[in-house]
């Protein structure tokens, strides 16, 4: 790929941080075919304008209080989403109970765990509801609450105290961003409240993201990295977070390095 202009580069540059939340300025220095310094002197002068935010290590969405469209989050990183979930079903025994919440990795989850057999699963999330219901040994419990049309999400006082009648072997969590000292964040204050439920009311906490979620910024914060027993990502993450992983005994699960191919 030839070079282009300063111009061009930074309308992909927007375009990237767009569609995939987050990007390394080594993965743009690749697909653009230029330095890493280039790119860190495109991400500043994009981040001065207040088109990006800069992270170390790379450009992430601007805002902190609205996230992507959730048509967009589909599509996203799907090749990665589908490696987290396959990873984090294998980690699922059959016969066990289980919290699903909101989110486009943990509908990825929900399909790879028709394989299983005699599974317990209360969700808030319609969509792996659907997903799980034609299997005739599974036991789906759908929570109370208000449907948002957007993504057959069901959030509300009434979903979270649905979520605290039940103990489950585990919690199936997605997130919307974590920063670098393992806090975890979301954009919406009602999913933070029936997520924090059903990690209250689990034995284990599984945590699901892809790369995307590095370095985003809600302003809603979840919990912390130390709350979670297992993480399942696409990519290894930076030095300091698998440090807050090996501080805490949060086993790391990454769907590459178990022969996937994310994004």
């Amino acid at each position: 790929m030839a070079s282009v202009s300063a111009e061009e580069r930074h309308r992909e540059i927007m375009e990237l941080v767009r569609l995939q939340g987050y990007v390394s300025n080594e993965d743009l220095a690749q697909r653009l075919n230029v330095a890493v310094q280039t790119i860190r002197r495109d991400v500043n002068a994009l981040a001065r304008q207040g088109l990006v935010a800069r992270h170390h290590g790379g450009a992430g969405l601007a805002s902190s209080v609205e996230n992507i469209a959730y048509a967009e989050r589909q599509v996203l990183n799907r090749n990665a989403k589908e490696a987290i979930g396959q990873i984090a079903a294998r980690a699922i025994p059959d016969n066990s109970s289980l919290f699903i919440s909101i989110g486009t990795t943990t509908e990825a989850f929900a399909r790879a765990l028709r394989q299983h057999r005699s599974l317990r699963v209360i969700t808030n999330n319609l969509h792996v509801a659907s997903t799980l219901s034609s299997r005739t040994d599974f036991q789906v419990i759908v929570t109370g609450g208000q449907v948002r049309f957007s993504d057959g999400g069901i959030t509300g006082s009434t979903a979270s105290s649905s979520i605290d009648q039940y103990r489950t072997d585990f919690a199936v969590i997605g997130i919307s961003g974590i920063e670098e000292d393992g806090t975890l964040l979301d954009f919406d204050a009602d999913e933070i409240n029936i997520a924090q439920a059903m990690m209250r009311n689990a034995r284990k906490v599984f945590l699901l993201a892809d790369q995307g979620k590095f370095g985003r910024r809600p302003m809603g914060r979840l919990g912390h990295l130390s709350n979670i027993h297992g993480f399942f990502t696409d990519r290894p993450p930076s030095a300091r977070i698998r440090q807050v992983l090996q501080d805490n005994k949060v086993q790391l699960h990454v769907a590459q390095e178990a022969g996937s191919k994310p994004d």
